[in-house]
């Protein structure tokens, strides 16, 4: 069988780009197509045969592709899969958008419906003047969006919260295979009361690590806030002296945090959440908004503590709670085996395994 896999771009690192390497150890003969593609930005893509689009010959496209978001569907029409018998897109926004022969089965793995055209749009567009100048833009988007959605054979969803968005946005039904997760193979548990909170997290606001920061400062706990963003010099305004920012770390740096940590707070709203089973994998527990991916990965009690709302007052509550309760590391590392790697590389292969059949 004959393999593709799409991506939207290559030029960084992150939870999707963990799944494209989980898939080229299924797949390592299958090529990456995309729009644009930074080797410098993107070293772990060295492994692929990469094939980007035309877009990678205009100016500034491979760093600042926001910029070219209405010429992605061209782009990803451009691309010809009549030679493969399987493309698995890997997308957040256009890459589903493919054309492919009736031969070819598409499988979509959905990280998401197009956040800024749906569930996050106001998170995109805060202003009413930004809305109305982006309003053509999005209305274009979103209708081709909606047309890309029938274009896959099947669709995968990362979480619950992703299937729903899916059926909402798009009225396609889809199956959940988490993303796979790995960062705590072959890493001891190391059971101790931790000596700090920490938050793993980019720091833009519908993250909400304002929540933490303003929860850790009113009870005098000690924080450690790793990642960047454009929320960084506020969010160091209102911090207390009982929180440190510790910018982008390497993954060493990573694991000796999550060893020493008490547990991991995460008070945003996420489609899945990589660094909660990061967190469970190392024995903490996790302090977690009640909704979106939270809920496909925390167990009230058991493997941390969920709050209804995002305000100080219930991030305290849980905070408090959580130092009432004997959590057990042994229960929380096998609550994070259920993402590793080898578990999500089982699943999707006997899902297509299954597709194939069904097909003959």
């Amino acid at each position: 069988m004959k393999v593709a896999l799409v991506y939207d771009r290559v030029n960084k690192w992150g939870g999707a780009e963990r799944v494209l390497l989980a898939l080229h150890e299924l797949f390592p003969q299958a090529p990456l197509y995309t729009s644009v593609y930074s080797a410098k930005k993107a070293g772990w893509a060295d492994v692929f045969v990469v094939k980007p689009s035309f877009l990678q010959r205009i100016p500034f496209a491979k760093t600042a592709h926001e910029w070219f978001a209405l010429l992605m569907p061209c782009v990803f029409e451009s691309f010809t899969f009549a030679e493969y018998d399987l493309v698995i897109s890997v997308t957040s926004e256009a890459a589903k958008g493919i054309l492919t022969m009736p031969s070819t089965l598409h499988i979509c793995y959905c990280l998401t419906p197009t956040r800024y055209l749906w569930s996050g749009h106001n998170d995109y567009f805060p202003s009413f003047l930004l809305s109305r100048l982006a309003s053509l833009a999005v209305a274009y988007l979103r209708t081709w969006d909606k047309v890309a959605s029938f274009r896959p054979d099947f669709f995968i969803a990362i979480s619950e919260e992703v299937r729903t968005r899916i059926k909402n946005y798009y009225g396609r039904d889809s199956v959940v295979i988490h993303p796979p997760v790995d960062l705590f193979a072959s890493q001891p548990v190391k059971k101790n009361k931790g000596e700090y909170y920490l938050i793993v997290a980019r720091l833009v606001p519908y993250k909400r690590v304002d929540l933490a920061i303003k929860a850790c400062t009113r009870l005098g706990l000690p924080l450690k806030v790793v990642g960047i963003g454009s929320e960084f010099k506020r969010l160091r305004k209102i911090a207390g002296p009982t929180v440190e920012f510790l910018g982008a770390v390497s993954d060493e740096e990573l694991i000796n945090l999550y060893q020493h940590a008490t547990a991991l707070l995460f008070p945003g709203l996420e489609d899945f959440g990589i660094v909660m089973v990061e967190a469970l994998g190392f024995g903490k527990p996790v302090i977690a908004f009640g909704k979106g991916g939270a809920l496909d990965i925390v167990e009230d009690g058991v493997t941390g503590v969920l709050f209804p709302t995002q305000t100080i007052k219930d991030m305290i509550e849980a905070i408090q709670k959580s130092q009432t309760i004997s959590f057990q590391p042994s229960i929380l590392r096998r609550k994070a085996e259920f993402f590793a790697k080898e578990q999500f590389k089982h699943r999707l292969s006997t899902y297509i395994a299954e597709i194939c059949k069904s097909r003959k």
